[in-house]
């Protein structure tokens, strides 16, 4: 049987399984757009298929033929697979993430994981944010908000050493800077800027930083600060597209609200000379 530690992988494969010659369909998710992360042992059982994934690398395409005792045995899946039946597979495996460090890690009490040593609480918090990362290129953006906060639990721990707190605070960045973004898909603008003001705090100078909190007061029509924002971008990163391009969107937008604003004044004053 595969290893307990090869059992922690969690990987997203397409897949197609067979009954004889290719001549009859019995599963499929090769009409899945974006295939979900499955974990073998606990989403995969099939004990050839657990063993085969485990032959592949990432990118790689494979057809096997599992004999009953590799498959579904002697009793079959009814009404699907008969008994003793050979199955095929075609499989593509599209990514691999071990989770075995995250894992053990949550399984034990808060007293075990503050006594882990930091290059380990690093990273298995930087493998949270790995998944976090797979499921929001994916677009699921409230699986991946969740997986950026479970990291960010790990790095809870203070340190008394400049060079381990710099560390700490380093990990901690990228997933603030996520987490805003995040928060921008969600359309949850307010929580957006709270992270990308967290990211601030840690480093002033981060451009990432202040172009997502001018997003977010952009989203709000906080447009004088979203103005400050971009412009202080503007000023670390002079020629990045994206943030002159914002503050092209943001020109429009108050531009816009402006003439909407004159427009109803206008209105409101016509109504009232209209009276006298």
């Amino acid at each position: 049987f595969p290893s307990s530690s090869l059992l922690a992988l969690g990987c997203t494969v397409k897949y197609s399984g067979y009954l004889g010659n290719w001549n009859k369909l019995f599963c499929s998710n090769g009409n899945s757009k974006y295939p979900r992360l499955m974990k073998l042992g606990k989403d995969i059982t099939l004990w050839g298929l657990e063993i085969g994934l485990l032959s592949m690398t990432k990118g790689e395409s494979a057809l096997f033929i599992l004999t009953p005792e590799y498959a579904y045995g002697q009793r079959g899946c009814p009404p699907s697979i008969p008994p003793n039946t050979t199955v095929l597979f075609k499989v593509e495996v599209l990514d691999f993430i071990d989770s075995e460090e995250c894992d053990a890690f949550f399984e034990l009490t808060c007293e075990q994981q503050d006594r882990l040593p930091l290059e380990k609480l690093l990273k298995v918090a930087a493998t949270e944010r790995e998944f976090g990362n797979y499921f929001f290129y994916k677009q699921h953006f409230k699986i991946a908000k969740d997986r950026y906060k479970r990291a960010l639990s790990i790095l809870r721990r203070r340190s008394s050493s400049k060079a381990e707190q710099s560390q700490i605070n380093a990990s901690k960045l990228l997933l603030f800077l996520n987490l805003s973004l995040t928060y921008l898909k969600l359309e949850c603008a307010d929580r957006a800027l709270k992270y990308g003001e967290l990211a601030l705090e840690l480093d002033q100078g981060s451009a990432k930083a202040l172009f997502r909190c001018g997003q977010a007061c952009l989203y709000m029509r906080e447009y004088n600060k979203s103005r400050d924002f971009l412009a202080r971008a503007q000023c670390i990163q002079p020629f990045n597209h994206d943030i002159n391009n914002e503050l092209k969107k943001l020109a429009r937008s108050y531009k816009e609200y402006m003439e909407m604003e004159k427009e109803m004044c206008c209105q409101m004053f016509d109504r009232l000379n209209s009276y006298g």
